[in-house]
Formats: C-alpha cells, structure tokens, sequence
C-alpha cells in the first residue's frame, strides 16, 4: 500500500497539464538503458518501467523526457526527466503513487512543479558522471554490478593529474564512439578528478555535455595511467591526434552512475546526492 502520509511531498493538487520534473535514481544493471525501444521484443528499458507506473497513477498514459539517456547497465541517482501532467494529481500522488508501481531497482527521489518552458534535456547546463572503480586483490560480491573491478593497484595522483590536462572546451573525438551522432566533437569538460576512499576510486567528470560512451572512453585510457604502464600525459596527447583508435578499451558501464544534472539557478531544482558507496 502507497504511503500517503508522507511528509516530505506536497499534497495540494496540481491542475492536469502542470509540468513536472522528477529526480529518478535506478540500479540500470538489469535494463537495456534508459531509452524506449519499441522496435526491439522483450527489451526492459528504464524509460518504459517510469512510464508504466506514472501512467498507472495518471489512469492514462504518460510520455516523460530525460535529461541524458544513460546506456545499458549505466546508474544514476539523479537522472531528471519531465512530463506534463495528464491529469489533476499532488507531487505526493506522483512520487510516492509511482514509487508504488514501481521495481525496487527504480526509484522516484524528488520532484517539483516547473514553468512550461523547462526541459529536461534543453534546460540543463551542464551534467556530472561519476565513475566507481574498485581496486583490491579481490573482487567484491556486493559490488559486482556496481564498481569495475581492477587488481593491480591505481595511483590516482596520476590519473587526477591527467585529467586536468585535458579540461575546457575541446574537440574530444579521440573518446567519441563511432556510433555517436552528434553534430560536433567540441565538450567543455568543466571540472575533473579522481579520489579515493579506501579501495574505491572515484573519477568525476562534469561537462555541459557528452559524446557517446565520452566518460567511459575517457575512463578506459585512464586505467595504464593508474597503473603506470602509460606516462600521465597520454590523455592530453590523445586528445590531440582525435584519433578514437590511438586509446584504450572502453571502460565497462556498470562503474558509470550519473549523478547531477546542473539547470539555472532560478529553477530551483536541488543537486544531486553523493553516491550512497562514496560518501
């Protein structure tokens, strides 16, 4: 049974056709992405399992927009989407009405009322991926489909100092995945670096956007350098010769969470949350 008590979500009714934005998290291992694909039978996509249940509480269907479309297996504890309200319901009804509908995997986090004019996708300034690795002698059970696993032990001085050669606004082509169809391989990366707690790496990425597989890519090359099987400025030289050949593998997508989108500060919307392992 829905929790109708509540008291962190407003439950004054909002007129149908209010627009909504809603902070979404999800453990993507089990969907093949966020993204519908109706063209494919028996696919499980994150967008399809939000717009069931939404739907269930609008008693009609509901089409919601995102802000990035994370890959297969890919997180996120603050993926924002919006919709217009088919019908007349209080925030309350949608976050915890969906959440009611929904798998665990899937979870409604936030939400608020929003101007027309806003747009998940449009509207965003910049995103933040984060990237987990776990880096110990032995694989974690609990964190399998969580963290990527490397055995070998990381600097993460020399990863931190590799990224900050390639901050700004560049052409990233050497990180860009051949399917990628975007119009232009220029990204300003704003802001980049790696910690570490314990055995868990964190890598950052905050850009006003991102190529196809960027993170990852990025992300792939940095690993020799945390190992010192590749001088620290082999990001900064790849980046230069654009050439998506020259670098390594791409990093496996179950360490990728996105974890904050940035819109204006008028819109008032509230950052992301740290990641639940990283504190």
């Amino acid at each position: 049974m829905a929790d109708t008590t509540h008291p962190g979500f407003s439950a004054d009714p909002l007129i149908a056709g209010t627009r909504i934005a809603l902070r979404i998290e999800y453990d993507g291992s089990d969907y093949s992405g966020w993204q519908s694909q109706p063209h494919l039978a028996h696919v499980v996509t994150v967008q399809d399992t939000l717009e069931q249940a939404l739907s269930q509480v609008a008693a009609g269907p509901v089409r919601v927009h995102c802000a990035g479309r994370t890959d297969a297996g890919v997180h996120a504890t603050a993926q924002w989407i919006h919709f217009d309200a088919p019908a007349a319901r209080s925030l309350k009804s949608w976050i915890v009405g969906g959440n009611a509908q929904l798998p665990p995997s899937v979870r409604i986090a936030d939400g608020c009322a929003v101007p027309g004019e806003f747009h998940a996708r449009h509207s965003a300034t910049a995103r933040r991926y984060d990237y987990l690795i776990h880096n110990a002698a032995t694989a974690s059970a609990l964190l399998a489909r969580r963290a990527l696993w490397v055995r070998d032990r990381m600097d993460e001085n020399r990863m931190h100092g590799a990224l900050q050669e390639i901050l700004g606004e560049r052409d990233f082509s050497a990180f860009r995945a051949a399917s990628c169809q975007s119009r232009t391989p220029m990204r300003c990366l704003m802001t980049a670096s790696v910690d570490r707690r314990g055995a868990l790496l964190r890598v950052r990425l905050t850009a006003n956007a991102f190529l196809h597989h960027m993170v990852r890519n990025i992300v792939g090359s940095l690993l020799p350098i945390g190992q010192a099987s590749a001088p620290q400025t082999w990001l900064a030289e790849l980046l230069e010769q654009r050439d998506r050949t020259r670098a390594a593998a791409t990093a496996a997508p179950h360490g990728l969470y996105l974890t904050d989108v940035l819109y204006p500060r008028s819109l008032a919307l509230p950052p992301g949350p740290d990641l639940p392992l990283f504190p």
